[in-house]
């Protein structure tokens, strides 16, 4: 089972990100990709060069599947390009790769977050990143999945297997990579969950997204899914120095517009040790409505 390769999945196709979270989705994956294009691989060469080449070894592509990393990307949110609700779109993200600035945001009409806040939050180029998967940082961690999502789902590449971590940052610690993609898995489905809106069809329009994962990853998911919320106990599972990045995750997966998702994030922050105007300040600076007083 490749859990990376997963998370990728999920992050590429958006299927857990819609309204504000798509904002954060963009931006995140944005400051991501554009904090990352200098960084070394552990296959050798930075990883600006290898999305270079995933982006020109793909054609257009009209499924699930094949195409390369722009179409991958022109894919990402949703087609957020063409929706005035949420920001992002292809343009902004590969406007991100080239120069490591955060996208702007449609639905604020401004930069949400500066490309230097993105990348503290992110950890992208840190020497030290305890409890954040090393020397990529959560930020490396989520360009080499969706570098790997995008190899796997195109046909015109070989696939890699599931214990190759090639695409991840130098120095990334390759137990902790996996462990940390599911914690992140975990956060994205938690609060995506957190309304109860997560019924047997839109779970399964979720997973019709993902592309090219085995059934075991399927399983995975499901029963992901059908876990109940335990959110104290999600908390006490995540690492010492992730606690903002989970918190951050967690609201690119929530559309923020009922008073479920709002009780969610606030039950998160306290479960996280996460003081109220820390959230604050995470939420002010992707231009989402702040939840504390």
């Amino acid at each position: 089972m490749d859990l990376i390769k997963v998370l990728g999945s999920l992050i590429a196709s958006g299927a857990l990100s819609k309204g504000s979270g798509g904002d954060v989705l963009g931006s995140i994956i944005g400051g991501a990709l554009g904090g990352s294009q200098n960084q070394q691989t552990q296959g050798g060469g930075s990883m600006g060069d290898l999305l270079g080449s995933l982006i020109g070894a793909g054609n257009p592509s009209s499924g699930n599947g094949a195409g390369g990393l722009g179409d991958l990307l022109g894919s990402l949110i949703g087609g957020a390009s063409t929706s005035s609700s949420t920001g992002g779109g292809l343009g902004d993200l590969l406007g991100s790769l080239v120069g490591g600035s955060a996208p702007q945001s449609q639905s604020t009409g401004r930069v949400p977050t500066s490309a230097s806040d993105l990348e503290d939050l992110l950890g992208v180029g840190k020497s030290n990143n305890a409890g954040l998967g090393g020397a990529g940082g959560l930020g490396g961690l989520l360009t080499g999945a969706l570098a790997k999502h995008a190899q796997q789902n195109n046909k015109n590449v070989p696939n890699v297997p599931a214990d190759d971590y090639s695409f991840l940052p130098l120095e990334t610690d390759k137990k902790e990579a996996v462990d940390h993609a599911t914690l992140i898995i975990r956060a994205m489905v938690n609060a995506a969950k957190s309304d109860g809106s997560i019924d047997q069809s839109e779970q399964d329009k979720v997973l019709a997204k993902l592309g090219d994962i085995t059934q075991e990853e399927i399983d995975f998911i499901k029963k992901e899914f059908a876990a109940p919320l335990d959110v104290e106990s999600f908390a006490r599972s995540i690492p010492k120095g992730m606690e903002q990045q989970i918190y951050m995750v967690s609201l690119m997966s929530i559309d923020l517009d009922k008073n479920e998702e709002a009780r969610y994030l606030a039950e998160l922050a306290k479960g996280l040790s996460l003081p109220t105007q820390v959230a604050n300040q995470i939420h002010d600076k992707f231009g989402i409505p702040k939840i504390f007083a």
